[in-house]
């Protein structure tokens, strides 16, 4: 595109940030490159103070409100490792620990991180023997071993590819839960195949196992299957893991089963690999029956069941792609959902007796699968065929996206990529930020906010991962988790629930020093937040009068 040429982005193409009916009509200078930016000068002149407490440099907020944990009446479901937000967000800002450096690059990251930087020995003390994680001198390294794989992670995931070729890896299978994920090494090896896997384990007694995935740069979040759903959508992913994730599977009559039905798409597997599996004292017998009886009452069919080289037993399960069987069964236990709205976000909702029907296009009949990765990410979303103008929204998005980043993020603003391996899209609409990006060494968390469209699902489908969220609320992961995030046009909606102030602590939070926060928005909002960031001791600077690049230093403020 030529210097002088003005992109008019007619309303129909524009970004899928706004709700349907306010879509901003946006224009884009590509002038010679870089843009040239004008830096914010104004200071909001807040007096900071540091968060206090010795765990204060791993502050999340709405983890660790311990008042709120004590007073609980049961821990029986794991409540107490649920979120719990404190009545009033915080204005302090998380220490960074003693010396903290810049975290080290990818790919080499997925191998050793600096040890300063998560100065958490219990884990390596914990694990030794099993090959987690190991300190040696200033780092951290991860070899790769994992509880349920002996022989390393490379071994254990072409194990399962072969006893199921169906499963395909980068192929077939591209969207992966990882339950109970450790350091997340299983998902971490799987990016070699082309598998984005959303791994997850609680905040418990196995310390800082997120953090260290998010230090890796392997995408990973803190969450657990208490009573509540998780934040994913419906018939989102394409295989669900779990090697000795410590679930109880068949508890409350199998609803952490039925959660697992409600996020696996039709025809999608679980692979789980555990000592009820391979083992036949009087407990593990227990609790396979408890299995079987529960995924029979699912309709789930085992397709594959072995053991390797090491004596670990897997067993792999396949969600079913017709209706029939839960017509067929003679005990509707459990029940199909009534009423259900496959768009209905799953944020603070409490976890279902029943299971929910397979998705149906507009014309009634069962969804298909996705295309084979990569075609998935570029090709009209399953999900979309119930839309009016779904597909037409979609591909005016994408093209929004790509001429976007192209002529503007890439290359236009003062961002250096090689530097960004974690990123975050706060408001991700159809991911078409994202799926720009797909061509760097970076994942993105695309995020949709729980008072936009519900686009999750369709997220999925393209192969991408995301979870939902309320910004007006504190994250579910750790300080300094993040390299970039991305806000397009979110803060307009933020600003009639919550304070804007309190939204720019927490990407203060999980941004790294040295990240970036890319924010694209009105003059208005932009001239609220340049002044905050400044506060803040970050660079921040304005192109073109709508998008605005904040740089976050190493400055905390003294205790």
């Amino acid at each position: 595109m030529q210097n002088d040429i003005l992109m008019q982005i007619p309303k129909e193409q524009a970004c899928f940030c706004e709700p349907r009916d306010q879509i901003f009509e946006i224009s884009v200078l590509a002038p010679e490159l870089p843009l040239k930016g004008e830096p914010f000068l104004d200071n909001a002149n807040i007096d900071w103070k540091p968060c206090k407490g010795p765990l204060a440099a791993d502050y999340i907020p709405c983890l660790d409100n311990y008042k709120a944990i004590k007073a609980l009446k049961s821990r029986r479901h794991m409540e107490h490792r649920e979120r719990h937000c404190p009545h009033s967000s915080p204005h302090c800002l998380v220490p960074l620990p003693r010396g903290y450096k810049v975290p080290l690059p990818w790919p080499k990251s997925r191998d050793m991180i600096w040890y300063d930087n998560v100065p958490h020995p219990k884990l390596v003390e914990y694990k030794k023997e099993q090959n987690w994680v190991v300190k040696s001198g200033d780092y951290l390294v991860f070899p790769g071993g994992g509880t349920q794989f002996k022989e390393g992670v490379n071994h254990y995931t072409k194990f399962i590819e072969k006893t199921l070729p169906t499963i395909q890896w980068g192929k077939n299978i591209r969207v992966v839960l990882d339950v109970g994920c450790g350091v997340a090494s299983f998902g971490g090896y799987l990016l070699d195949k082309n598998v984005i896997t959303m791994s997850f384990a609680p905040k418990d007694e196995h310390e800082a196992q997120i953090q260290f995935a998010l230090e890796r740069g392997i995408p990973a979040t803190l969450s657990v299957i208490g009573t509540q759903k998780l934040t994913f959508p419906d018939n989102g992913f394409d295989l669900i893991h779990c090697a000795r994730c410590r679930v109880h599977w068949d508890a409350d009559g199998g609803k952490p089963l039925f959660e697992l039905n409600r996020i696996l798409r039709p025809g999608g597997f679980f692979a789980w690999s555990a000592t009820p599996v391979y083992r036949d004292d009087e407990r593990d017998r227990k609790v396979w029956n408890a299995m079987v009886t529960v995924t029979k009452a699912m309709c789930w069919n085992v397709v594959a069941k072995t053991f390797d080289s090491t004596g670990i037993g897997l067993v792999i399960y396949q969600k079913p792609t017709s209706s029939s069987c839960y017509q067929e069964r003679k005990e509707k236990t459990p029940p199909l959902c009534e009423n259900n709205d496959k768009r209905s976000i799953s944020w603070y909702a409490k976890l279902s007796g029943c299971l929910i029907p397979l998705p149906v296009d507009g014309e009634g009949n069962l969804q298909s699968w996705p295309m084979s990765w990569p075609q998935r990410l570029t090709g009209i979303p399953p999900s979309l065929s119930t839309e009016s103008d779904g597909s037409k929204k979609f591909l005016n998005d994408t093209k929004y996206w790509s001429e976007l980043v192209s002529d503007v993020y890439r290359d236009g603003l003062s961002i250096n990529w090689s530097s960004v391996r974690n990123v975050m899209d706060m408001n991700a609409g159809y991911a078409g930020f994202a799926t720009t990006l797909i061509d760097l060494p970076v994942w993105v968390m695309n995020v949709v906010p729980i008072d936009m469209p519900d686009t999750l699902t369709t997220i999925f489908d393209r192969g991408l991962i995301g979870v939902y969220h309320d910004w007006c609320e504190s994250l579910n992961t750790y300080p300094r988790t993040y390299d970039l995030v991305h806000a397009s046009f979110l803060f307009k909606h933020l600003e009639q629930r919550c304070d804007i102030l309190d939204v720019v602590v927490e990407i203060d939070r999980i941004l790294r020093p040295d990240g970036y926060l890319l924010v694209q928005d009105t003059m208005e909002i932009i001239n609220k937040l340049g002044p905050v960031l400044r506060s803040l001791h970050w660079s921040a600077t304005l192109y073109q009068n709508q998008f605005l690049v904040g740089k976050k230093s190493f400055w905390r403020p003294r205790r």
